[in-house]
């Protein structure tokens, strides 16, 4: 995958930074975005919207409403990860967060998860704590995690916010929801797969940059305000993520650990596939069933990924098996 073209921003003891917003059809959902972004505390940042072939009033809006967005009007929908590397691309900060359009950020967003980065060199990337627009006592997402099965999931997805997850800590990755990479690390292990179009590309490259060695901080003074499935969902989810679940797995899970979980691993895409058939009549369980279906055809491209992403891990087996959970 190309590299970021690099046009520094600014000197100075703070990181300049890109924000890039993806969006599709969110004219309704951009000014509660971009107007949590004009209240940030942190000042060194630019703002760029990709819009993914919208039809809506989303680009009059912008032209409109914010002239200090510099936009990337794309033909056709990319998929969040073909918007978001197309923004990755244009974008001028050493430091690229992500921001969904149906999200509004706290004003200390940005602030706390620049600073997160600098305290903790090792991190390549950061997540925050995600809650729920509309139930702000409930989290949707404080980070993900991945089993030793292969399975990925948010951490403290639905749980009431109590402080359980108020701690700074390494975890396995940054949800795709508000993440912030280190350029240098994209650079390194190249942008978000475009072939996955969307759903688990954030996990995809959670499992890159660990094989690779750039660890994930959480950062909980870090918050985001997220419109739940306001912008996907459904079957389409479904069938998204039962795919890009099993190219996951093939293109970086380490051989010595497929030998040791390979029955956990198979047995978890068997009940996945044994609950959509026994609840067919539903659209998203049928949706779980092609997915996975789809998956068989791109194992081949995956496999060949798979060869550069393993020839490029510089850390042991011992220390992803760590990070996996055991459910």
């Amino acid at each position: 995958m190309p590299a970021i073209s690099h046009q520094p921003l600014a000197s100075g003891s703070q990181l300049p930074v890109s924000i890039i917003i993806p969006n599709w059809n969110g004219a309704h959902h951009l000014p509660t975005c971009l107007g949590s972004l004009r209240r940030q505390t942190y000042p060194h940042f630019e703002v760029i919207v990709v819009d993914n072939g919208s039809t809506d009033d989303s680009l009059a809006l912008l032209a409109r409403e914010f002239p200090e967005v510099r936009v990337v009007a794309l033909e056709s929908n990319r998929g969040y990860a073909g918007g978001v590397n197309a923004g990755f691309r244009v974008a001028r900060g050493e430091i690229l967060a992500v921001l969904n359009n149906d999200a509004e950020a706290d004003p200390g967003w940005l602030a706390e998860m620049v600073a997160a980065l600098q305290r903790h060199p090792e991190a390549g990337m950061a997540t925050p704590k995600v809650l729920l627009f509309d139930r702000r006592d409930t989290l949707h997402t404080a980070g993900d995690y991945c089993g030793v099965d292969g399975i990925p999931d948010s951490r403290g997805v639905w749980q009431r916010d109590e402080g359980q997850f108020d701690k700074e800590e390494l975890i396995f990755g940054a949800a795709g929801v508000a993440p912030a990479y280190q350029r240098t690390m994209l650079d390194d292990i190249g942008l978000l797969d475009e072939d996955f179009g969307s759903y688990c590309e954030d996990v995809d490259l959670a499992w890159r940059a660990q094989l690779a060695g750039y660890k994930c901080i959480y950062v909980p003074r870090a918050v985001v305000y997220h419109k739940l499935s306001a912008t996907g969902g459904g079957p389409i989810a479904s069938f998204y993520v039962a795919r890009n679940t099993i190219w996951t797995i093939a293109k970086n899970y380490p051989a010595s650990l497929w030998r040791k979980y390979w029955a956990l691993v198979l047995r978890a895409q068997f009940r996945r596939g044994w609950s959509a058939l026994r609840a067919w009549r539903g659209a998203a369980a049928r949706a779980t069933l092609r997915g996975q279906i789809a998956a068989l055809p791109g194992l081949p491209r995956a496999w060949r990924k798979r060869r550069a992403i393993q020839r490029a891990r510089r850390v042991s087996d011992k220390y992803i098996e760590s990070l996996l959970v055991t459910r």
